[in-house]
């Protein structure tokens, strides 16, 4: 199983800034840490080129980004300041959610330590999201003939407003988001299936929610590729989840959706999503439990399939 990294392209922010930034690299290091991959596991990927994001985004607002010329409403709304650095990190992530898809199809599983950046729209970004790599890979490999249906299977506490709108006529991309009912974005989109939870939800009706739903998309649907936004923010710590999501409950919902499509033979596609929590290594935490349950769920299919 590969995983995809773009923490080496520095966005530069203002001391103080809420995002954590340091994440990225904290978790790969981790992950190297765990002796459980090799160096060859791990890979930088290209980066997403004009004409792959022109799939999801509007020539103007790539336009915009390239040239720094982004409105200032725009601006804010992303929530970083402008710079190249931020744009080719941006694009690099995307890159990563491409290439990620790209070894699922072969491995089963891929994953991207960074992406799942859902709230950016066809001519906008929002949230901390810049380019949508989630709709950007699906429709490069749809580009590529490579899937015809996608699911994506957003599990970040906060709705994807951005891949659902961009979406919203595309039968081909099913959207599938289970969020807090009252986190950002204020005014929701409308996903093919939302599941808004109230504040407060904990392990056991989480649980129920996902496993009462997931696998009859999987059949209904019956996706050449899913999509899976892992966020670490439903965690009961989180500055902005607003759920109370145990790390046990955490991985348990990774291991219901990584077990659930490795059963459906549905190659995933992974990105870590949000997470806020206050303690940085909580997050980092939760983002490497995430890729070591995939870890354990796919690595047997690779040995089995290299053994035939």
């Amino acid at each position: 199983m590969q995983l995809f990294y773009s923490d080496t392209f520095v966005l530069p922010l203002p001391d103080g800034h809420r995002f954590p930034m340091d994440k990225y690299s904290r978790l790969r290091q981790r992950l190297m840490d765990t002796g459980l991959f090799r160096l060859s596991d791990f890979r930088v990927p290209d980066a997403a080129t004009d004409s792959e994001l022109l799939l999801a985004h509007t020539p103007e607002y790539l336009t915009a980004l390239k040239r720094g010329t982004l409105d200032k409403s725009i601006a804010r709304r992303i929530g970083f300041p402008w710079s190249p650095e931020m744009v080719e990190r941006s694009r690099r992530s995307v890159g990563a959610t491409i290439a990620a898809a790209r070894h699922a199809l072969v491995s089963g599983c891929g994953i991207n330590l960074a992406g799942g950046t859902h709230h950016a729209y066809t001519d906008t970004g929002g949230g901390f999201c810049v380019f949508n790599d989630t709709v950007v890979a699906a429709r490069v490999l749809q580009s590529a003939h490579r899937i015809d249906r996608a699911l994506v299977v957003d599990l970040d506490v906060h709705q994807g407003d951005g891949t659902a709108a961009i979406t919203a006529e595309d039968r081909s991309i099913f959207t599938f988001s289970m969020h807090g009912a009252k986190n950002y974005p204020a005014r929701k989109q409308q996903s093919d299936l939302d599941i808004a939870l109230p504040s407060g939800t904990g392990d056991d009706a989480y649980l129920d929610a996902l496993q009462s739903t997931l696998p009859r998309l999987v059949r209904e649907i019956a996706p050449d590729m899913v999509f899976y936004l892992a966020g670490a923010d439903p965690f009961i710590e989180d500055r902005y989840g607003l759920l109370d999501l145990s790390k046990d409950g955490l991985r348990a919902r990774d291991d219901f959706v990584f077990r659930t499509c490795r059963e459906a033979e549905v190659p995933v596609s992974v990105a870590m999503a949000g997470g806020y929590a206050k303690n940085i290594d909580d997050i980092v935490e939760i983002h490497c439990a995430t890729v070591l349950t995939a870890a354990e769920c796919f690595r047997p299919r690779r040995a089995a399939i290299a053994a035939s």
